[in-house]
């Protein structure tokens, strides 16, 4: 089997939390090797955001939460203390000899403790020094901190986000998961591997990657953003309904609900057949989708009345026959338990100390010619410290003396 892609990159990786961790997650799965620097004592602040907990095997506390498994996989865990001198030059000593630095401090707080990009770059020309933050380093927001969720309401995602106007319970609302968090993890990851890329075709040269949650959130509106840009008019909240396609959105059934994208005539055309109202596609209102979309709550009602006539499975069933986009509406236990998530390898497992066979989701992309086939389990809090440290000079008996002065 081919090396995986980064083979041979060395990430040292000082961020906390989710997006910069998640973006560290994604080129370890490639095969990176990411040094995650974390506190003595507590950690990465994700293992303190609470349960559920992995078990210890002695019944202890521990600080192993799903927030922190989802985003740490594949890397190796080295407690510094970086508020010590002595700290602070255990991390210049090891990104002399790294590709990639990747940080999610507040904007100045590494510049204080000789760890910014100037110092780090004087140390090492060709590092590729990803910063990720809430506003980014410029700006007049830059020196604030910034979560997904406040970046959700900032950046507009929530003002497009949650029930019709005028149904019950209308107002913004936040998406479910720190999505923002995952986009900026993505675009990280984007901006390290293009650098990485320019490094190696134009001449060795490093550079400084600024990535923040609230240029991804604007960035992601896309369509939506546009039509404010085009018109002046911010697109209002449309629930469960769909984006483009009309109909489009969640219908009731006599046993539950399903989601439907009319994405076309043609399919809309054959909707209305499996409903028995063939009649509709001739509909002067409804015949093109531009027609639809102006008459939306129209056929969205008349087709709510028709679903309503018999179960979730018969209707997937006819409008799967039928060609036309819809599915159930699935929890957690239905998605993995679902036959094509199964035959896709969504879940994997890991050997983690705490548990044998922890179930982790695998990485999202496929390769043909170097899967991503073997994952570590998030490592515990230090377990590496004394082997990585090794590789900069620093002898167990050196390392016992800096653990005893809490540096590591």
């Amino acid at each position: 089997m081919s090396a995986l892609p980064l083979s041979g990159i060395k990430i040292l990786d000082l961020t906390r939390v989710l997006a910069g961790p998640l973006s560290a997650q994604m080129l370890a799965d490639l095969g990176a090797e990411v040094i995650k620097i974390e506190r003595p004592g507590g950690g990465d602040d994700a293992r303190a955001f609470g349960p559920p907990y992995l078990r210890d095997p002695e019944g202890k506390q521990n600080n192993n939460n799903s927030f922190y498994l989802c985003a740490n996989r594949n890397k190796k865990s080295v407690t510094v203390n970086i508020a010590s001198p002595e700290g602070q030059e255990i991390i210049r000593e090891l990104a002399k000899s790294c590709d990639v630095m990747m940080e999610n401090y507040k904007v100045g707080d590494l510049k204080r403790y000789k760890l910014d990009y100037e110092t780090i770059k004087a140390i090492n020309p060709g590092i590729i020094y990803c910063s990720v933050t809430g506003f980014g380093q410029t700006g007049p927001y830059a020196p604030r901190a910034g979560y997904d969720a406040i970046l959700q309401a900032m950046g507009g995602l929530m003002s497009v986000t949650g029930h019709i106007d005028g149904e019950p319970g209308a107002g913004p609302m936040k998406v479910g998961p720190s999505i923002v968090d995952y986009m900026t993890g993505m675009n990280s990851s984007i901006g390290i591997l293009a650098a990485l890329y320019h490094r190696k075709a134009n001449g060795g040269e490093g550079q400084h990657v600024d990535v923040c949650l609230f240029d991804t959130v604007i960035a992601a509106l896309s369509h939506y953003a546009q039509i404010f840009l085009v018109n002046g008019q911010t697109p209002p909240r449309r629930g469960t309904w769909g984006n483009g396609g009309m109909p489009a959105g969640v219908f009731r059934c006599t046993d539950g609900e399903l989601m439907l994208v009319v994405g076309n005539d043609g399919q809309f055309q054959r909707t209305c057949a499996v409903l028995g109202a063939p009649e509709l596609a001739t509909d002067p209102r409804f015949v093109k989708n531009n027609d639809r979309v102006v008459h939306g709550k129209e056929i969205m009602a008349i087709f709510a009345g028709h679903f309503l006539k018999k179960p979730v499975a018969h209707w997937l069933e006819e409008l799967e026959k039928a060609g036309v986009p819809s599915g159930p509406i699935n929890d957690f236990s239905q998605v993995f338990s679902d036959e094509h998530v199964r035959s896709r390898g969504m879940q994997v497992k890991v050997d983690h100390p705490f548990e044998p066979d922890l179930s982790l989701i695998r990485n999202a992309i496929t390769f043909s010619g170097t899967p991503v086939k073997e994952y570590r389990a998030p490592p515990l809090l230090g377990a590496d410290t004394k082997d990585v440290l090794a590789t900069i000079g620093y002898d167990a008996a050196k390392v016992e003396a800096l653990k005893a002065q809490k540096i590591v």
